[in-house]
């Protein structure tokens, strides 16, 4: 009898044990499928520092993060992406890039806010495909007739900074 139940004991630690290893292959599968997903990540997370050196109103730190944001275009593999971003990435990528060079070469505010209106439509036909990690917002000035993406519902305008920080509506909610 005290030997049936040590092998009960026995087999049940045993099951046990092989779930649990099964459960810590499972977690490993999904944390390497979310990774592949994110591909686009670091090109959202470029144009966000962008636009926050736009909002500064500070055209020498928006030269340097559309340089950052040129780095995460030309990083991206395109064979990664799916079917869906990869259709959209080839429409776009080379007006992206076009766009983020120009601003990334210049100094003058006002012809980097005019460029940043064609990067957010590039950016916003990607964001729309692919998955963000998070909750994107696409915002709309009337004054400046342009559209940004912005992380936070609440408005901070690129295209006025401080002198018209808060002109402008959220549009549209990305999730």
């Amino acid at each position: 009898m005290k030997n049936s139940i040590t092998t009960i004991a026995i087999l049940l630690t045993l099951f046990l044990s092989a779930n649990t290893i099964q459960a810590d292959t499972k977690t490993s599968k999904t944390i390497i499928f979310e990774v592949a997903d994110s591909q686009l990540q670091s090109v959202y997370d470029a144009y966000f520092t962008v636009k926050d050196a736009l909002i500064k109103s500070d055209g020498k730190l928006t030269s340097a993060k559309a340089k950052d944001l040129l780095t995460a275009i030309t990083a991206i593999k395109m064979n990664k992406l799916s079917s869906d971003e990869h259709t959209v990435w080839m429409k776009v990528v080379k007006k992206l890039t076009a766009d983020a060079k120009s601003i990334s070469t210049s100094t003058d505010l006002k012809k980097q806010r005019e460029t940043f209106k064609s990067v957010t439509k590039s950016t916003y036909d990607l964001i729309k495909v692919s998955k963000s990690n998070e909750v994107v917002y696409k915002q709309h000035c009337p004054m400046a007739d342009a559209d940004w993406l912005s992380k936070e519902k609440a408005v901070k305008n690129p295209y006025y900074g401080s002198s018209m920080l808060t002109c402008g509506n959220v549009v549209e909610t990305i999730k």
